[in-house]
């Protein structure tokens, strides 16, 4: 009787004991296994405008935002989505409403010559940095963001370089900056935009890091959108997937401009980007629209 009995089991039941096995341990890998950096967020856009209603924005998982001038950011909250408040770090407009009180504690440096109205900070005076940790980012955060996307960063690096003698310690002050951020907000999100000069000390500290004008861009003097120089674009992506290897957890998304009704070139730079290893996103130089991703 068990000889028959372990035949039967062999003949008909065993095969099917391994085949429900697999499926479960299928399962259980997959509910276990962890998200890798990017699977997180497929999708994401930067809006700097405010006319939008919050279901636009449905088809992304991580949106970027004016910080004064936006959509409703909670109903965005309330569905899921990571939204992140933009602030400058390395210069301050003259349209914000905390210039005239930076312009009189004499933090400003000289005008950006690219965006007049917009003065360089001086990021090794520690009144900034209180400002920025103090009252900045509450007044974000106050709106319901979940995070912070640090804009103007890499002035400190391009100024050092420019004169290497009247800012001294502009680099490292944007490290410590950063650093301070994460030591008072260990939960929010942070998203560096370019900035890869202060990668490899930052790595362990953001959340993500933007790759802006990678593949395309927008020439201002010309009033045309162009792609970007080959031994540029090659020096960005090395530096970008140097940056993903170096720190596993770090999310790197791309941000090209375009014509929107160029599809077939949009296609083409989402392709691109993707097998960079990058969740990209296509848009106007305005920053106004949403530019939904072209489909075959």
């Amino acid at each position: 009787m068990q000889t028959v009995n372990n035949r039967v089991w062999k003949a008909y039941f065993l095969p099917f004991y391994w085949c429900l096995l697999a499926i479960l341990l299928f399962v259980l890998l997959c509910v276990q296994a962890p998200v890798q950096a990017g699977e997180e967020n497929a999708a994401w856009t930067v809006y700097y405008h405010n006319q939008l209603r919050p279901e636009a924005f449905d088809p992304y998982s991580l949106v970027v935002l004016d910080s004064t001038e936006h959509p409703p950011v909670w109903p965005m909250r309330a569905a899921g989505k990571s939204v992140l408040g933009y602030i400058s770090l390395g210069e301050v407009a003259d349209y914000r409403h905390w210039y005239s009180a930076v312009a009189k504690e004499e933090l400003l440096l000289r005008e950006n010559p690219f965006w007049p109205g917009s003065h360089w900070v001086d990021l090794r005076d520690p009144r900034w940095t209180k400002r920025v940790v103090s009252e900045l980012i509450p007044a974000i955060l106050r709106q319901g963001f979940s995070g912070i996307f640090l804009d103007t960063l890499d002035n400190a690096a391009a100024l050092e370089q420019m004169d290497p003698v009247t800012y001294a310690g502009m680099e490292q002050a944007a490290i410590q900056l950063v650093r301070t951020i994460r030591r008072h907000y260990p939960e929010i999100k942070i998203m560096l935009n370019r900035g890869y000069t202060l990668l490899p000390h930052l790595g362990d500290v953001i959340d993500s890091v933007l790759g802006e004008s990678v593949f395309s861009t927008y020439d201002h003097q010309l009033k045309r959108y162009n792609f970007v120089n080959p031994d540029a674009y090659a020096q960005q992506v090395s530096t970008l997937q140097q940056a993903a290897k170096q720190f596993p957890n770090l999310t790197v998304y791309s941000l090209d401009y375009w014509a929107p009704d160029d599809t077939k070139v949009i296609q083409r730079i989402y392709k691109t980007e993707r097998a960079n290893g990058f969740i990209p996103y296509v848009a106007t130089i305005g920053l106004d629209r949403i530019v939904s991703e072209p489909t075959d």
